[in-house]
């Protein structure tokens, strides 16, 4: 799968318009930590947004917010990011977010929603 960085400099642009795009997309983050081995922090919660926020370079973070507007929202922040990489499938389109910083690496992996009307009558196997 192609992986291309995002410079620091296009991230707020970046981010502004990966949300309107993956807006209600089901999203799933892990968090890797060198000590602590992978954990998956959200299974497959609605996409909000991801927003850089920073006041100073030394205090920058990114905000990861899940949930349906009409519910309770999760946030997960990762502070001092220092790089963001988007991976595409070969055909282009988006399939993981992976932001790295100090303290871990975050793996937002996401999936378009199916509407209702797409699957009815399917019956799966449970």
């Amino acid at each position: 799968m192609p992986t291309q960085e995002i410079p620091r400099a296009s991230w707020n642009s970046f981010f502004d318009t990966f949300s309107r795009q993956h807006q209600g997309w089901l999203a799933t983050l892990e968090v890797i930590d060198p000590n602590a081995g992978a954990e998956e922090e959200v299974h497959e919660l609605p996409l909000q947004s991801v927003t850089v926020n920073s006041e100073t370079e030394e205090s920058e973070n990114i905000e990861i917010t899940f949930g349906k507007a009409d519910e309770e929202y999760f946030f997960y922040v990762i502070d001092n990011p220092s790089h963001v990489w988007l991976e595409q499938t070969t055909q282009r389109v988006n399939a993981a977010l992976e932001i790295d910083s100090e303290e871990s690496r975050a793996l937002l992996r996401f999936r378009s929603p199916v509407s209702p009307e797409f699957v009815d009558g399917v019956v799966l196997d449970q």
